[in-house]
């Protein structure tokens, strides 16, 4: 019991370290930086920090299989460079709260995998966790608002919600035989070299890190340099949360974890109103407390499993 609430306390904690690093993010992008680049440099940063790290304390770690190398190979380019290929797509043809809504779609795949592919019980709460989550993220996205859709976007997001389905499925798998470290740079270093395929390395805009960037909002009165701000996004915005979501991946399933992860647009919401200014309306806030009764609901079904 202690070891899941702890686990649980892990992947909560890597939803707030996500959505924290979505105002950071915005702030580097509002300065100039393409979106493809600073997921580029946000990858590779935090692959090279993290296998310094891992080769100074045991490189033996690193030592992997034949038979275990594709699926290293899937979780990076999947779960890591694909997911945010999609997303990034998605935003660019859709609203934001649709491309989430979408991608947030990622534990109902989980479900009907382990259900119809796997053939395993699903207790009826973990349904019904699902849909209560992904009503309260319909409400705090307000959609209604905005659903001009376009065809490409709309694959673009599925691809998105279908590759974060195979995050947290290949994360429950791989984990079960390897160190989270590990696992993250092999995550890391692998979709390094597909962003380095797409973005050429040596075409990369260095002035950025030199750069001045205003903090906005609450802190508007402050401009910091450009690499305290990447730096950020590479350690506490890639490293942390998702070596956090690998150790909760430990006790939780990936269906109980996917959930637990559709606090953070909520968590970010709650940031952006602090740090930006941005405002809550009593819908949204209606739809952050049913998204957390979906997750307290899909708890429930976890201990009823157990």
């Amino acid at each position: 019991m202690l070891k899941s609430v702890r686990a649980e306390v892990f992947v909560v904690f890597g939803a707030i370290a996500f959505a924290f690093n979505g105002i950071i993010a915005k702030l580097v992008l509002t300065s100039g930086l393409s979106a493809w680049r600073l997921t580029q440099v946000r990858c590779t940063g935090a692959f090279f920090v993290l296998l310094l790290f891992v080769l100074f304390r045991k490189k033996s770690a690193l030592r992997t299989t034949k038979k275990e190398l594709p699926w290293l190979v899937a979780y990076g380019v999947i779960g890591f460079a694909l997911v945010q290929f999609g997303y990034f797509i998605a935003i660019t043809r859709l609203h934001v709260s649709v491309a989430l809504i979408i991608e947030f779609t990622a534990p109902i795949w989980i479900l009907f995998y382990i259900r119809f592919i796997r053939k395993k019980f699903v207790p009826k709460l973990m349904w019904i966790s699902i849909v209560m989550g992904f009503s309260g993220l319909l409400l705090v996205a307000q959609v209604w608002q905005g659903m001009t859709l376009n065809g490409v976007g709309v694959l673009a997001a599925f691809l998105d919600a279908f590759a974060l389905a195979a995050y947290f499925l290949l994360g429950e798998k791989l984990i079960v035989s390897r160190s989270t470290d590990t696992l993250t740079v092999y995550g890391l270093g692998f979709a390094s070299l597909a962003w380095a395929l797409v973005c050429p390395v040596w075409s990369f805009p260095y002035s950025v890190f030199t750069e001045k960037m205003n903090l906005l909002g609450t802190f508007k009165a402050y401009d910091v340099p450009g690499w305290v701000l990447i730096l950020w996004i590479i350690v506490g915005g890639t490293i942390v949360p998702y070596m956090a979501i690998l150790h909760g991946l430990r006790e939780l399933s990936a269906s109980t974890s996917s959930v637990i992860g559709m606090l953070e647009p909520v968590i970010a919401g709650a940031f952006a109103w602090w740090w930006l200014g941005e405002t809550f309306t009593i819908i949204q806030l209606l739809g952050g407390v049913v998204v957390i009764a979906g997750i307290i609901t899909a708890d429930r079904a976890r201990l009823a499993v157990h």
